[in-house]
């Protein structure tokens, strides 16, 4: 994780000033990597039991989001406990491929990045594998500098405790850190640790609200 303040530099700021933008990938950024949609889909196309296929996944999927659990070792547990007419190497093919850029947002992302005024970081639940994949794919080193992800945290949202991490990489304080992201419950624990949290539904309104808090390009 590269691009961190000199964690006094926050001491001496203004509370009020935003000096940090995380935003949730899945959802704000890009598609959702692997919810229930794309999984509904992996199921139909290699006909897997969709009960079965969905059981096994909830059984293990937070190991899986923690890191705890590598690709391979979740798709052994989930698909390839029993011989399949399909390899594991097509199978997260699909899975990747069930990922697709918001153009509006990360145009939006990249231009806050394009004042240098902002530490830039994304704040979410992914594993390992599929987030390096997905930051790779979509260039999202070229404007970000943190990759704050549950695979390698070990924390997921909304776990009080990812925000409480996340803000201390930065250097700064909560009260100048802003979370985007498009489920209520992860932006209401993001308050509890002094965030200010703005609900995504579209870029427009996500420009206005950080508008409203003074971030504007």
């Amino acid at each position: 994780m590269t691009g961190a303040p000199d964690p006094e530099k926050g001491a001496h700021m203004s509370d009020a000033e935003i000096k940090v933008l995380f935003f949730d990938v899945g959802g704000v950024l890009l598609s959702n990597g692997w919810d229930t949609a794309s999984r509904r889909a992996g199921a139909e196309t290699f006909d897997l039991d969709w009960d079965e296929f969905q059981e096994r996944h909830h059984l293990v999927s937070r190991d899986f989001e923690m890191g705890k659990l590598t690709l391979g070792e979740y798709l052994q547990r989930t698909v390839f406990y029993r011989d399949r007419p399909f390899s594991e190497a097509t199978f997260i093919e699909f899975m990747k491929g069930r990922s697709v850029a918001k153009p509006e947002s990360l145009a939006l992302a990249r231009g806050f990045a394009g004042t240098g005024r902002f530490v830039m970081a994304t704040l979410n639940n992914e594993s390992r594998e599929l987030n390096d994949y997905r930051i790779e794919k979509f260039g999202l080193t070229s404007f970000f500098s943190m990759f704050l992800t549950s695979g390698y945290l070990g924390v997921t949202k909304p776990n009080e405790r990812i925000y409480t991490i996340a803000v201390e990489v930065t250097g700064y304080r909560p009260q100048q850190c802003v979370f985007i992201d498009d489920r209520k419950i992860n932006l209401e624990c993001a308050t509890l640790a002094g965030i200010h949290p703005i609900h995504f539904t579209t870029v427009d309104a996500l420009a206005t609200s950080l508008a409203d808090l003074g971030v504007t390009l």
